[in-house]
């Protein structure tokens, strides 16, 4: 997080009056949007996509790529150490779950079918990001 950004209140009851229904569910309850249905999926605009909880800046557009996923997709998060990843058991597979390192907020899921040079690919809820034109 930038020194000049200033972090906003993360407790339930204020994400509940802050965020969308959407963000509060992807990001509280570790839920996901519906695919081809998030606004940055076919998003083109530079600049960063920061947390939609706190503020942090995760992704860049630098690493977006269209993966055909229905979710915005990218190849590297602007440090590995904004995030946090766990084993996810849920919907009868096995995934690795994104979250961010700073508020906890549930994000997407990262696979290892991405492009070079990471080969990864962080499907990540438009929901769960703001984005700052550069």
């Amino acid at each position: 997080m930038t020194s000049n950004d200033e972090k906003p209140n993360t407790d339930r009851n204020s994400l509940k009056e802050r965020l969308s229904e959407m963000s509060y569910h992807c990001t509280q309850e570790a839920g996901t949007e519906p695919p081809f249905t998030g606004i940055y999926t076919d998003e083109k605009t530079q600049g960063t996509y920061k947390c939609i909880v706190c503020n942090e800046n995760l992704f860049h557009s630098r690493e977006k790529y269209d993966s055909g996923s229905g979710w915005p997709s990218f190849w590297s998060p602007i440090d590995e150490n904004l995030l946090e990843t766990k084993i996810d058991n849920s919907h009868g597979m096995q995934r690795i779950e994104v979250a961010c390192s700073s508020c906890g907020a549930h994000l997407g899921h990262v696979f290892p079918d991405g492009p070079q040079p990471t080969g990864q690919r962080f499907c990540i809820n438009s929901a769960c990001l703001q984005l700052m034109p550069d």
